[in-house]
């Protein structure tokens, strides 16, 4: 079975936001209200259970490869769509406690509302603050990767709606070579702090939605090295069990005086 992914690359995205429109009309998502925002044209300004892709703007001091600019302070606009990563280990799955949240047959990670409790859990475990609850009746909601396009052999709703191909859906090691390439070519053109974020070393163990970006992976709300919360359950117990001897010894020695 052919594991989906995205391959979402920075240096094309134009900042159109019709990734966010198709996503938001699919799934029938209710609007994030009418609050201006101030922040260029990011007024949903980050994802959420309503808001599953998020185009971020972007403002880097830096010039736009080898290109030649008069101005004596360079800087170059990205954009970034932005969604959940559908980790290959999801902190997320491994958190809920109801079965509410599963790992599909395409590799992809799917909350199922109706059997979603609002505990919350999940949105704590997710490395990428990605998943979250809805104000209205509590429960976690995020990308479903368009399961029900997938199921039905379409393409998902914000990738074929990009006009620029910035987000590419297909098969996962494919795209991973694509964005191989796609990084030794930006190489070429000047574009040095040109990568791919996709922390596969970690113990996320890589992601399903990554990204080619140029610059740190900070200045784009990405974390450089995500951790599932679970790893560390060996440092806590052992912390809590040398607490306990501690206090196991400190009331055997009381009683002994």
């Amino acid at each position: 079975m052919t594991v989906s992914a995205f391959l979402t690359d920075a240096t094309i995205c134009i900042g159109c936001k019709a990734c966010e429109i198709a996503c938001k009309e699919w799934n029938e998502l209710p609007d994030d209200g009418f609050a201006w925002s101030g922040l260029s044209y990011d007024n949903t300004k980050a994802l959420g259970a309503s808001t599953w892709r998020h185009v971020l703007f972007l403002e880097q001091p830096k010039s736009m490869g080898s290109q030649l600019t008069t101005s004596e302070e360079p800087f170059r606009w990205q954009f970034l769509s932005d969604v959940c990563k559908h980790c290959a280990n999801a902190g997320c799955l491994e958190a809920c406690p109801t079965g509410s949240i599963l790992r599909t047959e395409l590799g992809t990670v799917f909350v199922q509302p109706d059997i979603c409790n609002g505990c919350g859990y999940c949105v704590v475990s997710c490395p990428f603050g990605v998943i979250d609850k809805r104000p209205v009746d509590g429960r976690a909601f995020k990308c479903t990767f368009c399961y029900d396009r997938q199921k039905a052999g379409l393409v998902p709703a914000c990738a074929k709606a990009c006009p620029t191909q910035s987000i590419q859906f297909g098969d996962l090691d494919e795209l991973r070579n694509r964005a191989k390439d796609r990084v030794a070519k930006l190489h070429e053109r000047g574009y040095e702090d040109a990568r791919i974020y996709d922390p596969q070393e970690t113990s996320v163990a890589g992601i399903h939605a990554f990204f080619v970006i140029l610059g740190r992976p900070e200045t784009y709300n990405l974390p450089p090295t995500p951790e599932v919360p679970t790893v560390y359950l060996k440092g806590a117990w052992a912390s809590a069990f040398f607490s306990a001897a501690i206090i196991a010894t400190i009331v055997c020695a009381a009683f002994a005086f």
